[in-house]
């Protein structure tokens, strides 16, 4: 058995086309079918139905990929392994972002990342929380940072960096927001119920924090009015300053208060931010320092963001 071969058979699977894997992987598809027809003679199973269109994995096919990562996995952490104990401080690592806020990080920790481990590539790679997960759990990220709820969790290994709180936010000139505090004071507490008459943007339907703040929604006894859904949390934050409609954002973004009213709500909804990597694995010296590296800078950030506003 090649590791090559398991690459191919990997990105074939991944792909579903022959043509597209093979571009992909940098050979020709004449040589990749060989590859592939010699494989399945080897074996005496097919491994992929042949569609019009397309290729799907036969149950074979299934087994083969299934077992095919866990021997490259297993191939890699060995050499990260013994990378580490020679104190090789080479190779790469593939982290997973979510849109503004790990873009944020990244910037802070990769130069004093770099001053550590100069060899070291970064692969950052933006994605949603759920994407990452899926990602990790499969060996395809080393690392990720994400903010999710406990029933978010898969079966993959987290590290806690902290608790963040989920705030309702008005626009200062609504009426509701004469019962809000002054910037730079506590933030007051509101009734989501009060508002069910309001005009809301929220994230998009099948976000993380959408698994959070719609069961807020249902427990006040209403469906908000939504006027947009977005994927950008600073998008959120200035449709509220615009006066366009009100929202339900992390504290993370709580930076506007001239402008924006912010309230909690009675029952302290929260999500958390954590580091997380594929359950089991070996987690590199490189890898932990950079979890280090991100956990001292929002642990910074959100010491700086309590000061100003609470």
């Amino acid at each position: 058995m090649e590791l090559k071969q398991l690459e191919y058979i990997i990105k074939i699977a991944e792909e579903g086309s022959i043509t597209r894997a093979a571009q992909q992987l940098f050979i020709s598809q004449s040589g990749l079918n060989q590859q592939l027809l010699k494989l399945e003679g080897e074996l005496g199973l097919q491994l992929f139905h042949r569609g019009k269109n397309d290729l799907r994995l036969t149950e074979a096919g299934k087994v083969y990929v299934t077992y095919a990562r866990k021997i490259l996995l297993l191939k890699q952490e060995a050499y990260d392994i013994l990378n580490d104990l020679a104190d090789n401080r080479v190779g790469s690592l593939s982290v997973g972002l979510t849109p503004e806020r790990g873009i944020r990080m990244l910037m802070n920790v990769y130069p004093k990342f770099y001053q550590k481990f100069p060899n070291i590539t970064i692969e950052p790679q933006e994605f949603s929380t759920r994407k990452q997960l899926s990602m990790i759990s499969n060996g395809y990220l080393d690392l990720g940072f994400v903010t999710l709820s406990e029933s978010d969790k898969t079966n993959n290994e987290y590290v806690h960096i902290y608790y963040e709180s989920i705030l309702l936010a008005v626009p200062r000139c609504h009426p509701l927001a004469a019962h809000a505090n002054p910037p730079g004071q506590p933030f007051a507490q509101a009734d989501l119920s009060a508002f069910k008459e309001e005009l809301f943007v929220l994230m998009f339907k099948d976000s993380t924090l959408r698994r959070v703040i719609d069961p807020l929604f249902k427990e006040a006894g209403f469906a908000p009015r939504i006027l947009f859904e977005t994927s950008s949390n600073i998008t959120l934050c200035n449709m509220v300053k615009n006066r366009m409609a009100c929202s339900l954002i992390s504290h993370n973004y709580a930076k506007e208060q001239e402008d924006v009213a912010y309230f909690h709500l009675p029952s302290r909804p929260f999500w958390e931010l954590c580091a997380t990597y594929k359950k089991g694995h070996y987690l590199t010296k490189a890898a932990s320092a950079f979890i280090q590296l991100a956990i001292q800078y929002y642990h910074q950030t959100a010491l700086e963001n309590h000061q100003n506003i609470r």
